[in-house]
Order: C-alpha cells, then sequence, then structure tokens
C-alpha cells in the first residue's frame, strides 16, 4: 500500500480524464406512458490522475459500467463534458475523437465471450495494431504480437490457437495483451476478475499491477467486490442508481466511511476469521430503486435508516471532508 501512496502522491494534479456533469440515459422502447428512459448515468463528476487506479464500485445496475465506457466515449452521453489530457472530447466527431481512441481501451468482464471465436490468438492481438498500423510488415507485427504474449504470460507456441483452446485466466490474459497493444494511457478494467476461479483472480490482478509499473497505465477498475478494490485500488467511487456516494482514498474510505451506503458495503465483505463472522451487523434493507423513476433527493433515502426529510427533498452536495468527497446530508461520523 506504501507504494501506491507514493506513486499516487507523484502523479496527483496530473489529470488525465475529468467528467463534469456527465449524464448518459437510454430510452425505453414502447413505453406506454410516452418517452420514458433509464436514468444509468445522472450528473457524475469525476477526475482521473495519470499512473492511479480509481475503482467504481456499488451494487449491479448502479451504473458503474455504462459510466465506464461513457467517460471512452463507446457509449455516447447525454449530456456533460469530458476532458482528455486537458482536451475537450465529448464534442469531437469521431474522425477527430479517432487519435485518443487509441488511448482508451477496454478488458471485458467475461474472457469467454469478449474473444472472437474464428480467430487464432495472433489475430485478436494483431487486429488493433493492424488497424492503427502500427507494424512495418507482416515481420513486425508477429514480432510485437509475441513480445505482448510474452508480457502477459502466454507461451508464443500458442500463437496459431483459439479462444476454446485455453483457459478462462488465458482468455482474459489475451485480452489484456489485446488492450495494452496500442500502449494506452486508460484502461477501463470491467469487472475483469468477476469470471475467474480465485486463485486466478489474484494471478491477474498482480499482472495488471506489473503491467501498470511497467508502462505507466491508468486503470479505472470496474468491480461489485470490495475485496479485491481494497487490493488494487489507490482510489475508490463508490456509486448507488448512477449518483456518485463517496470518493477518497482506498485504506481511508475502508477505514473509516462517511456515506452510509458505503458502510453497508463494508460491512457486507465477508470475513475469514470465524470470531468475526458471528458479528451482529445492520443489514441492507428494501428494494433497489427503479433507474427509470429513480426517487426524488438523495436516491438512496428510501433504503437509509438515517434519512431525514430534507434527503427526500433536495440531493446533496457534495462535501470536502478531508481528503474525501461525501454527497449526503448527513455524513456518519464513525
Amino acid at each position: 500500500m506504501a507504494e501506491e501512496k507514493k506513486r499516487l502522491k507523484e502523479t496527483e494534479g496530473s489529470v488525465l480524464l475529468e467528467a463534469e456533469n456527465l449524464v448518459k440515459e437510454f430510452p425505453l422502447a414502447n413505453s406506454r406512458k410516452g418517452k420514458q428512459v433509464v436514468h444509468a448515468v445522472s450528473g457524475v463528476s469525476l477526475t482521473i490522475y495519470e499512473g492511479e487506479t480509481l475503482a467504481l464500485v456499488g451494487e449491479s445496475g448502479c451504473g458503474k459500467s455504462t459510466l465506464g465506457r461513457t467517460l471512452i466515449r463507446l457509449l455516447p452521453a447525454t449530456s456533460g463534458r469530458l476532458m482528455f489530457q486537458g482536451m475537450e472530447i465529448s464534442s469531437m466527431k469521431e474522425k477527430e475523437f479517432a487519435p485518443y481512441r487509441r488511448q482508451m481501451q477496454l478488458i471485458f468482464q467475461d474472457p469467454y465471450a469478449s474473444l472472437n471465436p474464428r480467430m487464432n490468438v495472433k489475430e485478436i492481438i494483431a487486429e488493433p495494431l493492424t488497424t492503427y498500423g502500427m507494424a512495418k510488415d507482416k515481420e513486425d507485427l508477429e514480432r510485437q504480437v509475441k513480445e505482448l504474449m510474452k508480457e502477459v504470460g502466454i507461451p508464443v507456441e500458442f500463437i496459431n490457437r483459439y479462444p476454446h483452446q485455453f483457459s478462462g485466466g488465458q482468455r482474459q490474459r489475451i485480452g489484456i495483451a489485446r488492450a495494452i497493444a496500442l500502449r494506452p494511457k486508460l484502461i477501463v478494467c470491467d469487472e475483469p476478475v468477476s469470471a475467474l476461479d480465485v486463485s486466478i483472480q489474484s494471478q491477474v490482478l498482480n499482472l495488471l499491477k506489473d503491467l501498470q509499473d511497467q508502462n505507466q497505465l491508468t486503470y479505472l477498475f470496474i468491480s461489485h467486490d470490495l475485496s479485491v478494490v481494497k487490493f488494487i485500488a489507490d482510489r475508490v467511487c463508490v456509486m448507488f442508481l448512477g449518483m456518485m456516494c463517496e470518493i477518497g482514498e482506498t485504506e481511508a474510505l475502508y477505514e473509516k466511511p462517511f456515506h452510509p451506503y458505503t458502510r453497508f458495503l463494508l460491512d457486507a465483505i465477508p470475513k475469514a476469521d470465524p470470531k468475526l463472522r458471528n458479528e451482529k451487523k445492520e443489514l441492507l434493507s428494501g428494494e433497489i430503486p427503479s433507474p427509470v423513476n429513480p426517487p426524488s433527493g438523495c436516491r438512496f433515502h428510501t433504503r437509509c435508516p438515517y434519512a431525514k426529510e430534507l434527503c427526500r427533498q433536495e440531493i446533496p452536495a457534495g462535501k470536502k471532508i478531508g481528503e474525501r468527497q461525501v454527497f449526503c446530508h448527513f455524513p456518519l461520523e464513525g
């Protein structure tokens, strides 16, 4: 953790990507009540610094993956502003944005579905290199592919094998090789280890950290597994129903959460110590509200045991508590 803090301090102030009031909505087809939309991301503003790992956490359906894809323009934003290395990219046309696209890559969640079964390893990894003209000739292309395979721990003698001939962990390594092929600045890791066995998860996480150090990568790490996030992230952003709840340095946030939702999430982490398994903890009650018709005010108030009338009426603005930003009218003190 000391090394992560040191790297974060060294890079702090060097902004890579910045989002201002980002909104992403999906129209509902065949709506009987007129034009309805799914409010997937609602007014999110955040900053990603060069060289850091920022984790996005929250329950399924909170908008994590949608936000990640919108930040790198795989999905067009409904409104809001995106800045990449000081340049506004949200209003760029596709041709103008093309040079920036190679700087932003994505590692998919499912290593079984993210690889084309009709392409062998060489073709899969070579595809982005060929698209952007990164190889002088066929020999140079094969050399680069083999170097990438070595970098992620895939034996080069497997270069002509197809995805079905690999294990889940090996397939995800191939996906990682494809993501780093263009030497991007930012990689969105969309739950990259959730489909893998626990023993394989640690190997892939260590690989991601090694690659980050070697290639000066910046990660947006999307996950619902808070144990994984604690291992890899420098900072954590907690989301609920398309909005931010809390963002801050990992160690401090885990030690003392200020937002009630963050505390409930941390309390839900399974404890390995048998003595702690019977600890009495307050469980989060109620159902997640519909993103089609989200609650007024704070979107968490329908499930929050500390909610007051103000929470039902007004959306909380971000409060600065130390180095942390908390979106709650009544932050927890202990």
